[in-house]
């Protein structure tokens, strides 16, 4: 990985700034909310950016330019026609009191249920992937390990815990307040 080509801190208005400079339409939104946190009343900052599907891997191929960026995890959403993943990132990690929170948000169709993995860039996103291959039915192309994780082996194919569109999965899950003692 090349290192990064931004030298300074920048501020959460800057981290947006830097990215709909680079890639302007292809950003559907951002949203910048400070909170105020501890005795001591420190400002942290959550940064959220919701981005068009095509520019995926650039963006985060951006984000490693700019920083090093510590992968919390992935989270996923079911919308019915789409799932929504969001990286939940933490910039400057390890600065006390300049730690800022970055969510970038996609987007994935169900009729193309697919996106690239970001192991090349963040080696520790492979769990988090796995995840959401297994709970939400996510194709992850390129990811250099898809063998499940938290399923057991005999789970059956299309059977998602996750997703809103039931394909059976009423049958596996156990309903513990009709057991009887």
């Amino acid at each position: 990985m090349n290192a990064p080509k931004v030298k300074e801190q920048l501020t959460p208005e800057g981290i947006v700034k830097y990215f709909k400079d680079e890639f302007k339409t292809k950003i559907k939104s951002s949203n910048v909310k400070k909170h105020v946190e501890g005795s001591k009343k420190k400002e942290y900052y959550n940064i959220w950016i919701k981005i068009d599907k095509s520019i995926f891997k650039d963006v985060i191929k951006h984000l490693c330019d700019m920083t090093y960026p510590h992968l919390a995890v992935i989270s996923g959403n079911d919308l019915k026609k789409d799932i929504e993943l969001i990286y939940h990132f933490s910039l400057y990690f390890g600065k006390r009191y300049n730690e800022i929170s970055l969510n970038i948000s996609v987007d994935v169709p169900k009729s193309k249920l697919e996106i690239e993995t970001i192991c090349d860039w963040i080696p520790g996103a492979l769990v988090t992937e796995r995840e959401k291959q297994e709970m939400l039915g996510i194709k992850i192309i390129g990811i250099p390990d898809s063998r499940r994780l938290f399923l057991p082996d005999d789970w059956p194919e299309g059977v998602y815990p996750w997703r809103k569109d039931d394909k059976g999965l009423q049958k596996y899950i156990r309903n513990l307040h009709e057991v009887k003692k």
